[in-house]
């Protein structure tokens, strides 16, 4: 399974693990890696794209598909500040509900892509980055989940549009949950 430098895998947890209730993580995983560049001071809070399925929160999360249909309910996940700045910190907090454990095998699709283009697409084992980047270990059980995140975000983002998604699975291809997160810087 691929492996991640530090700040893209706290960000991506944030992101998937905040998609997969493990996160932040996706929430945890995302903004590092995904939103590096310059911000005017009066832009407004990022937020879903106005999609029919918005993540609760302030954040700019959408579900890929009918979250009745995934085991982790989403209460709400916040990304402060919003929209993120380069060279500051992130933070990324997340509360669900999973409506099943995960255990060893479970895994995520994840996809990043800067406008049109792909920079990522790879397979990661869920357990092994919940555990290196938000101290979460499998068997994780079913129940509520709260997790907060503080990440780095380097000051050296390219400005643009970037769109992350992550898909996640339990061992037995259930469906945890599948975000998108679109940043522009």
């Amino acid at each position: 399974m691929a492996t991640y430098p530090s700040p893209f895998r706290s960000t991506l947890l944030s992101t998937l693990l905040l998609a997969t209730s493990l996160a932040t993580s996706i929430a945890t995983f995302l903004w590092p890696a995904t939103t590096l560049a310059a911000q005017s001071p009066s832009q407004l809070p990022i937020t879903s794209s106005g999609d029919d399925l918005p993540v609760p929160g302030n954040n700019p999360i959408t579900y890929c598909a009918d979250p009745a249909d995934y085991i982790l309910t989403i209460n709400r996940i916040d990304i402060d500040p919003n929209p993120p700045s380069p060279g500051k910190n992130l933070t990324v907090s997340f509360s669900g509900n999973l409506g099943s454990d995960v255990t060893a095998g479970a895994y995520a699709h994840l996809m990043v892509k800067y406008g049109y283009i792909t920079l990522i697409r790879q397979t990661v084992d869920l357990c092994e980055q919940a555990e290196e980047s938000v101290d979460l270990e499998c068997p994780i059980d079913k129940g509520d989940v709260k997790i907060t995140k503080t990440v780095d975000l380097t000051d050296k983002i390219p400005p643009g549009k970037y769109t992350v998604t992550a898909d996640a699975y339990t061992a037995d291809d259930e469906s945890i949950t599948c975000l998108v997160a679109v940043v522009s810087f």
